[in-house]
């Protein structure tokens, strides 16, 4: 999950290996793949009224027709080019794609400027209150709002089941999101998620026998390794609700290695989750 521990695996993996080279990954990553039926897209901003305020996000498309929608969940950092460039790319392979600011009580996005990273003392600092105030509770709201607002898009397939991608803390968002609207979201991939599985009541590897659809659980080697029987939990958890989940540790890959900005961000097996998304969300919606 993000915290120091995080950070300091972090910067042992840049000591490693040439920063340079790691920065450079990160700008090759804002480069991405464009699959051969890749479709024209069309991106907007949008504002989003939710029971606690109004969201600013950005909604993008393939620029015809109706399509299912996906709700993307950011990393800690939040919404920002990065994420912008990823709903993109999941716009051109045929869906409807809302990427939020999951700050929006505290701050506008972006909450980070270019060259800030949370492995910044300065910005952990200023990001953490505002995490504090996404509570389970808060997400469910939100969610509900988001999952409402994609539906009343004229891009969007409302017939169509819908999907939900998280990153980071976005991983237990996705399933709190589907917990709370089984009846339209029927697939979620969780990469490198964060806290999916606690000692709470509420904690998200519970809320498994609400969902429907099949689900992807992408975890980081170095989560993993400090937290190992997780991986055992979520397997049970959807073993015994019967509901499909490829559930992988991603070897060699850092928490953070699917966002394309990310310092750890490992172009070979981030490419492989996408794929893992992209087939999961195929069969499913």
């Amino acid at each position: 999950m993000c915290d120091e521990l995080t950070a300091e695996d972090t910067a042992a993996h840049l000591s490693r290996r040439q920063f340079g080279a790691a920065a450079g990954a990160a700008g090759v990553g804002m480069m991405l793949p464009v699959a051969a039926d890749a479709r024209p897209v069309r991106g907007r901003d949008v504002v989003i009224a939710t029971p606690d305020g109004r969201c600013d996000a950005y909604f993008t498309a393939p620029a015809e027709g109706r399509h299912p929608a996906v709700l993307m969940w950011p990393d800690i950092m939040g919404l920002r080019p990065a994420f912008r460039t990823m709903a993109d790319r999941l716009a051109a392979s045929g869906y409807a794609v809302l990427v939020v600011n999951q700050f929006y009580r505290s701050a506008p996005s972006p909450i980070v400027q270019p060259g800030e990273s949370f492995d910044q003392p300065a910005v952990r600092e200023r990001i953490m209150p505002w995490r504090a105030a996404l509570t389970p509770a808060a997400t469910v709201r939100d969610g509900k709002a988001f999952a409402a607002f994609l539906d009343a898009q004229k891009e969007v397939d409302a017939k169509r089941p819908m999907g939900s991608a998280g990153y980071c803390m976005g991983g237990p968002m996705v399933l709190r999101t589907a917990a709370a609207v089984p009846a339209r979201v029927h697939a979620g991939a969780s990469f490198h998620g964060a806290g999916l599985v606690t000692d709470q009541p509420d904690s998200p590897h519970r809320l498994v026998p609400q969902l429907r659809g099949g689900y992807l659980i992408a975890i980081a080697a170095n989560d993993d390794a400090r937290s190992p029987g997780d991986k055992t939990v979520l397997r049970d958890a959807f073993t015994a609700a019967k509901r499909p989940a490829e559930i992988e540790v991603y070897e060699g890959a850092m928490h953070g290695w699917c966002v394309i900005d990310s310092k750890v961000y490992n172009p070979p097996q981030a490419e492989r989750a996408w794929g893992r998304m992209l087939d999961l969300f195929k069969r499913t919606l």
